[in-house]
């Protein structure tokens, strides 16, 4: 009798593998989803007069604004905001969730945090609002690049050349410029990326070709009697 034994599922991580577009795919799906929400949350907030803005907005080093850390991100000053916001949102939130849902929760909720007490604490005069997913978005960029140093594999790396080719010119964002920009907010989610991809790193991935368990020989013989 002849075991054929059953062909290797591959890697999410490897690239060109179907399971690796696979992820890529669904990423994409869901940042399009992602994107859509926040233009229903944006739409909703028109109606109400901005309501959402005035109630979720990050409010500088005052207690009732600690909350904006949590629902700034969601929210946009106007609809050129959320739109300068979506395309570069988009492209690195997929490559963020395609190294995996838990660890893209991870991420976010980091640099969230970081990029939020960053605004909180340092955004301009006391009573400051600041909204917006620019911060979430600077801290994608930085996990990206920085995931490439520490992980050093061929996607993670064609990764951050991209992003780093294609947002470089962004880096901008994080110095003080234009007084209507949280430049502060933008640093503080950098940092936060950064710190992430060191310390949501994947370690010591099992390459596909060695085996977990001894395999089945490709041809097994079962005697018989005579």
């Amino acid at each position: 009798m002849t075991v054929t034994p059953r062909p290797a599922q591959g890697d999410p991580d490897e690239f060109g593998t179907t399971p690796f577009y696979a992820s890529i795919g669904r990423a994409f799906v869901v940042m399009c989803a992602v994107i859509m929400g926040l233009f229903a949350i944006e739409l909703l907030d028109q109606v109400t007069g901005h309501s959402l803005d005035a109630g979720g907005a990050i409010i500088t080093r005052t207690p009732s604004g600690l909350d904006g850390i949590v629902f700034a991100p969601f929210l946009h000053q106007s609809w050129a905001h959320l739109y300068g916001n979506s395309v570069p949102l988009l492209l690195t939130g997929t490559f963020v969730l395609a190294g995996g849902a838990k660890r893209f929760v991870s991420v976010t909720a980091l640099v969230a945090l970081t990029s939020g007490v960053a605004a909180w604490l340092f955004g301009g005069q006391t009573g400051t609002h600041t909204i917006g997913a620019s911060g979430i978005i600077f801290g994608y960029l930085g996990f990206l690049v920085m995931r490439g140093i520490v992980e050093r594999t061929r996607w993670t790396i064609a990764v951050a050349v991209l992003v780093g080719v294609l947002y470089g010119v962004a880096i901008s964002g994080v110095v003080p410029g234009d007084p209507h920009v949280s430049w502060q907010g933008h640093l503080g989610g950098l940092i936060g990326g950064l710190i992430a991809a060191v310390v949501f790193r994947k370690r010591g991935t099992r390459s596909a070709a060695t085996p977990t368990t001894k395999e089945l020989p490709t041809t097994l013989t079962i005697p018989t009697l005579d």
